[in-house]
């Protein structure tokens, strides 16, 4: 793959990249298959900038199973309520070592270690009056039991009315620094909107004294009248439900991402979700073991507009069993530079099946475009090169095809298969 000649920006002047293990295992994934991805991100996808490892939910759980949660899971905890990693699942973790061993490996591998953590504190802690490290309160009394997730059965929300609330995520959080942790995804914040669990999660997070990045989901109707609130408190947040490989999960984020893409940057990254590339179904919540079921040209108009909307990019496919395909698409260098280097993104048009996209770039005088269709059959598209912003004389490059496109000087003539995309570069 050609290689860029610009250095990928430094971690907070580009969106997170990185690997999470749900759309490929669900609840179920071990020690060994999180170790594999990360080998095989550093052989061949850390020099792109993919650099972040994350385990995603139920790590405490020893019977987790795919196709949903277990009712009263035996999850394990240490005596102040906080979760371990199941030592059935993750072997290194006995004897109350926690994830330091698995993330020390990640680490020696050049990548940074995530988790998934849910809001709120484990029924069984509170069913069993656990104490709260460092205070005299135990689990029973700082529980909000009437603030529960609608879909996982595993904890209950905090009363942030009682100390002890801040004290158990402060708690919780300094554990996560112990280990290593680099990035925590936190579930169940987004929808309702929780702003105190969420500026709970931040605070502690900063009391922890470890550069820790904050992702937020699920993030279903997340408005943008929370902006500030989460750019104070969040690396990043979710702006949909779970996004599958299919095509109308796809098209719903074109009008999400046009809403939020103004406002991308170091200050806090809009997610489109995970990219469900590759071989997922392995033992997931959804679906069998499978390749994705997007079609080529729709991971193309997928990847096109994570890129141009600057979306954070967490690949859920099994790396190391996935096709050549997706990983030469994740390892585009010149597709990857509209994610580190393009500003000012934004939609410019949406008419019937055409939808085209432009930003600017930092160097101040490269810009770039994308054209999508949204049509189930393939089409011939003219784009007038002033809805593009380019110029009768720049030269236009399509990035995923590493290919100069030819024009009149007025008109760029494409033809695009049903679902399909291109991503141009414009030099003057």
């Amino acid at each position: 793959m050609t290689r860029s000649a610009r250095p990928i920006p430094e971690r907070h002047l580009r969106p997170p990249m990185g690997w999470n293990s749900w759309d490929c295992y669900g609840t179920t994934v071990t020690e060994d298959e999180v170790l594999a991805n990360a080998a095989f991100m550093h052989d061949h996808l850390l020099a792109h900038g993919w650099d972040t490892v994350v385990v995603d939910i139920q790590w405490y759980d020893p019977t987790a199973r795919s196709h949903g949660y277990n009712e009263d899971p035996p999850v394990v905890l240490d005596g102040h309520g906080r979760q371990l990693p199941a030592p059935n699942r993750f072997p290194s973790a006995a004897d109350g070592a926690g994830f330091k061993p698995l993330a020390d490996r990640v680490h020696r591998m050049g990548l940074r270690f995530g988790l998934h953590i849910m809001r709120g504190i484990p029924r069984r802690a509170v069913a069993n009056r656990l104490p709260v490290a460092g205070t005299e309160f135990t689990a029973d009394e700082i529980a909000d039991t009437t603030s529960v997730c609608p879909w996982n059965p595993d904890n209950y929300g905090l009363n942030h009315e009682h100390p002890g609330a801040q004290a158990y995520y402060d708690s919780q959080v300094a554990q996560f620094a112990e280990w290593g942790v680099d990035f925590i995804k936190a579930d169940d914040m987004l929808f309702p909107y929780h702003d105190r669990e969420i500026s709970a999660y931040a605070l502690a997070i900063t009391r922890s004294g470890r550069p820790i990045e904050l992702s937020l989901s699920p993030g279903t109707d997340v408005s943008l009248a929370h902006l500030d609130h989460l750019r104070e408190n969040a690396t990043m947040w979710r702006v949909c439900d779970d996004l599958w490989d299919r095509w109308e999960d796809v098209e719903a984020q074109f009008s999400r991402m046009a809403r939020w893409a103004p406002w991308q940057g170091e200050r806090g990254w809009a997610d489109a979700d995970m990219l469900p590339l590759g071989r997922i179904g392995i033992r997931a919540e959804r679906g069998e073991d499978r390749q994705s079921r997007l079609t080529h040209a729709e991971q193309i108009s997928l990847l096109t507009l994570w890129f141009i909307s600057r979306s954070p990019l967490m690949v859920g496919g099994d790396l190391p069993t996935s096709s050549q395909a997706t990983i030469d698409l994740l390892t585009d260098d010149e597709a990857l530079e509209v994610l580190w280097h393009s500003k000012d993104n934004r939609e410019v048009l949406r008419e019937k099946d055409l939808v085209l996209w432009t930003a600017g770039d930092t160097d101040g005088h490269t810009r770039y475009a994308a054209v999508f269709s949204l049509a189930d059959n393939p089409q011939r598209v003219d784009v007038p090169l002033g809805s593009i912003g380019a110029q009768p004389d720049d030269r236009v490059r399509e990035l995923w095809t590493h290919t100069d496109a030819s024009h009149d000087g007025r008109t760029l003539r494409l033809d695009l298969p049903a679902h399909g995309a291109a991503l141009y570069r414009l030099t003057p």
